[in-house]
């Protein structure tokens, strides 16, 4: 049997967290491979609605569930969420949920400086959710950040704090910020190591250790890989890898272990925050997306801006994700439209782009080229089988498959768990 990878092959918001609850079910091991506490899932389970941003979405079902090392980690929101769903009953302990040792860690002064850098940029602002991500990871690849199992070492810690203070109070210090209190951040520690190093393990060995037993590991992503620090719509994009490569790197196994790269694509296209898109519908058509999307970020409450389904920019994403299939969800919300339209391709002044061109200017620039569609007048909404969708419906999918290059493995047409039409099971491969 294979893994599965699961990743977004958008701006996020695509609805992975009802496709991975799907799939945890039939899994060993979820694992979470990169982001932070950014990344928002809701699962609707029955009559209750979980919203999760830092767990694994596999906890919710009991699945052994691994926050892994490319994860950045704020051990007090890490607290606050483990709390929140034991208040709705979800079992969580160190028997089914493991933090990797080498997990950087997220701490207070890293969000003073994400909020302090997007006030000062104004019209630059990047959108990010002042959780403190980007900083953090910074201080990951300026081998200065404290790490997880640093918790468990904290009288060896001054070497490092010197190192990250030297860099923090200079920035703070240009902002009109007072110093790191060093005092305080070694209480912060020490109160919440206790909660933490229970959770601590070396999560490689966990996995590959279940890799050599042949369990099913499911490798959650989070954001999706049009918001990629390499790939995505620089510098409108996250602070980590979210390519489906980053499954390798961010677990501690080999690339060899990712399998099916399952990529989660709405129906049509939604952002969150600053950066470009060019099939963005600000009008009639937007609103009504929006509403009937319910389209609202899980982790920060923003309006997500809608528009038409841009086949240009998901190629690109099964291109450089190696994307096997496609879960195509929220079908149901093209429902009633009389015409539907997909982004084909750009113009940019007098030339024609089949691809987005990597330069931020000419991002801005692109305008769509439209393919137009015939909707429909039928209800897809809850549907399980091809037999219950309408026949515009399935040439609508259809069509989305030619244009980029991949499979439909899955289709979600509302946001329960069963209201999912299976073409081809991810895990048989």
């Amino acid at each position: 049997m294979a893994n599965v990878t699961v990743i977004g092959a958008q701006w996020g918001d695509e609805g992975k967290g009802k496709i991975v609850d799907w799939l945890s079910e039939r899994a060993d091991v979820v694992a979470r491979f990169q982001g932070g506490h950014n990344a928002g899932h809701t699962l609707v389970v029955g009559e209750k609605v979980y919203k999760l941003s830092l767990l694994p979405s596999g906890i919710v079902r009991g699945t052994l569930s691994v926050i892994g090392n490319g994860v950045v980690l704020d051990p007090w929101h890490f607290r606050d969420e483990v709390a929140k769903l034991k208040g709705q009953g979800v079992e969580i302990t160190p028997e089914n949920l493991q933090i990797a040792e080498t997990c950087p860690l997220i701490l207070p002064f890293h969000r003073d400086l994400d909020g302090l850098r997007e006030d000062a940029s104004g019209a630059g602002k990047i959108g990010t959710t002042r959780r403190g991500i980007g900083p953090a990871y910074e201080d990951k690849v300026g081998r200065r950040a404290i790490r997880v199992c640093d918790l468990a070492h904290l009288d060896d810690l001054d070497l490092q704090i010197d190192r990250l203070t030297a860099h923090h109070d200079a920035l703070r210090a240009g902002f009109g910020e007072a110093p790191i209190d060093r005092a305080q951040l070694m209480a912060d520690l020490t109160e919440i190591a206790a909660f933490i190093l229970p959770f601590v393990k070396p999560v490689w060995l966990t996995l590959n250790k279940a890799k050599s037993e042949g369990k099913r590991i499911l490798f959650e992503g989070a954001q999706g890989t049009l918001l990629d620090i390499d790939h995505g719509t620089y510098p409108f994009v996250t602070s980590s890898n979210t390519v489906a490569g980053t499954a390798a790197s961010g677990t501690g196994l080999g690339p060899n272990a990712a399998g099916f790269v399952l990529g989660i694509v709405k129906a049509y296209t939604t952002r969150v925050g600053s950066g470009p898109f060019p099939s963005e519908q600000e009008n009639d058509v937007g609103q009504r997306l929006g509403e009937r999307g319910h389209e609202f970020g899980t982790v920060t409450g923003r309006k997500r801006r809608c528009g038409w389904f841009d086949a240009v920019l998901v190629r690109q994403s099964v291109a450089v994700s190696g994307v096997t299939g496609i879960a195509l969800t929220k079908l149901d919300v093209l429902d009633g439209f009389e015409e539907l339209k997909i982004c084909v391709g750009y113009k940019i002044g007098d030339q024609s782009f089949d691809y987005l061109p990597a330069h931020a200017q000419d991002q801005a620039k692109a305008e769509p080229i439209y393919e137009s569609i015939a909707g429909w007048s039928e209800t897809t909404a809850g549907a399980r089988s091809w037999a219950d969708l309408p026949a515009q419906a399935i040439k609508y999918i259809r069509r989305i498959e030619e244009l980029i290059g991949c499979p439909v493995t899955l289709v979600s047409t509302s946001p329960e768990r069963d209201d999912t039409i299976l073409v081809r099971d991810p895990f048989a491969d």
